[in-house]
């Protein structure tokens, strides 16, 4: 794990609202990215200023308890024309602490290291957090994902 500061930036993608809890957000967070890869949602955003997909978590209702929105899309150089049916966010200039998942990104590499993000004490802000998904990530089931996570 390593901290930075980070620029901010705009994504457009497709969101669900979930919670960590149950099979639920599993079954939600699949269906997103089946959603986003099956409707070739990347090349409809307009404005898209690289091929990165970002699954973002940000608008949380009540810290790791509550529910929060899950975004998966792609950075832009503007939010002036959100398709229908996408939604857009921001990600905030702030301190970010980055970790690397390795492996099979399609079954456990992600949510294992997710489970050590939540052991951790970080001191979150549960404002906005992020996965990157680059040209290292191009084959799914030998791919590293780095995930940041926003502290203060």
């Amino acid at each position: 794990m390593t901290t930075r500061k980070l620029n901010g930036f705009h994504v457009i993608g497709l969101s669900v609202r979930t919670r960590n809890e149950d099979q639920h957000v599993t079954n939600d967070i699949q269906n997103l990215w089946n959603d986003f890869m099956n409707q070739g949602i990347a090349h409809k955003i307009p404005n898209k200023i690289e091929d990165t997909i970002f699954g973002i978590y940000t608008d949380y209702e009540d810290g790791p308890n509550g529910d929060y929105t899950l975004i998966v899309g792609c950075k832009v150089s503007s939010l002036d024309n959100v398709p229908e049916g996408m939604t857009s966010t921001t990600i905030k200039n702030g301190s970010y602490s980055k970790f690397t998942a390795k492996g099979d990104v399609t079954k456990e590499a992600i949510p294992e290291v997710w489970g050590e993000i939540w052991k951790t004490d970080l001191n979150r802000t549960f404002a906005t957090d992020f996965e990157v998904y680059d040209h290292r990530a191009m084959d799914p089931t030998n791919a590293e994902v780095d995930i940041f996570v926003g502290i203060d």
